[in-house]
């Protein structure tokens, strides 16, 4: 990413986001920076929400939005290859190794997501644009949005009985991911403290929000507060739910509904907007899926 690159400019919409594979995060080690596989995975929330294939129309490619002429440099000297494809393995080694670089020049992760988006290492006149990028990756860094892995593995039986659990993992789609399909009139709402800084929001009774996944758990975030209303919720095509997001003061990013099954499967999740009187406002910020 060349210095001046300002991502945010150009924040037109990627065209096709294509869901891949979970591939693990790059491997963290003791002499890390606190927090690195943390603020790895809020950049990525913030530049493309996880997705690998995402494409800018500045160039900007992946997960971490790296910019092609940074690509060739950093592979060069992170994968010892500057032709090296951009997979995703790839792209979790080169992301890792710069940023531990860029931790051990600037100091703070704050001055570091300011890199990130500008390539400049100044600490103040930051412009309007930046200062909303670092606000957004601290709070997801803050809230750990954007976290793929997490090691949910309950404590050993006994040894007599002990048996292998495998690691829960956890993917975040956020409010325009393309497995969403969306009936009805919603638009979008752009709100700091939301996951990615934006979310989707309906106010009309009927219109619906349809997402077919795989896994174990489902829990929807969104936010409560004077405006919000309620939702019906159905699971598989049965109602199993009518959430009420109305609440005396707002809460931007909360989990308004959870499901989950005690083995992984495939499930269809619709939210219904139930056009409450006075307070109809109903929003999506990001769906999670456990499995």
């Amino acid at each position: 990413m060349p210095s001046g690159r300002l991502k945010a400019v150009l924040v037109a919409s990627v065209a096709t986001i294509i869901l891949v594979g979970v591939v693990a995060p790059a491997r963290t080690r003791a002499s890390d920076p606190p927090g690195l596989a943390r603020f790895m995975a809020a950049v990525a929330h913030v530049e493309s929400h996880g997705d690998y294939t995402a494409r800018n129309p500045s160039g900007a490619y992946g997960k971490y939005q790296i910019m092609p002429a940074s690509w060739r440099g950093w592979a060069a000297r992170y994968l010892g290859n500057p032709a090296a494809k951009p997979t995703p393995a790839n792209q979790e080694i080169v992301a890792a190794a710069k940023m531990r670089a860029l931790y051990a020049w600037l100091g703070s992760w704050r001055r570091v997501a300011y890199w990130w988006l500008t390539g400049s290492s100044r600490t103040s006149g930051w412009s309007a644009v930046a200062t909303r990028y670092v606000t957004r990756v601290m709070t997801a860094y803050r809230d750990g949005a954007g976290t793929e892995v997490s090691a949910a593995a309950p404590p050993a039986a006994p040894a007599a009985a002990a048996t292998r659990v495998p690691a829960r993992t956890t993917r975040r789609y956020g409010e325009t991911n393309a497995g969403i399909a969306y009936a009805g009139s919603w638009k979008s709402a752009r709100y700091s403290r939301y996951a990615g800084g934006a979310a989707m929001y309906a106010t009309a009774a009927g219109a619906t929000a349809t997402f077919r996944f795989s896994g174990r758990e489902i829990t929807w975030y969104g936010p409560t507060g004077p405006t919000r209303g309620t939702a019906r919720v159905r699971v598989d095509g049965r109602l199993v739910a009518t959430v009420d997001l109305h609440a005396s003061s707002f809460t931007a990013h909360k989990a308004v509904f959870r499901k989950t099954w005690s083995t992984a499967g495939s499930h269809t999740l619709v939210i219904e907007v139930g056009g409450t009187s006075g307070h109809p406002y109903v929003a999506i910020d990001e769906l999670v899926v456990g499995s």
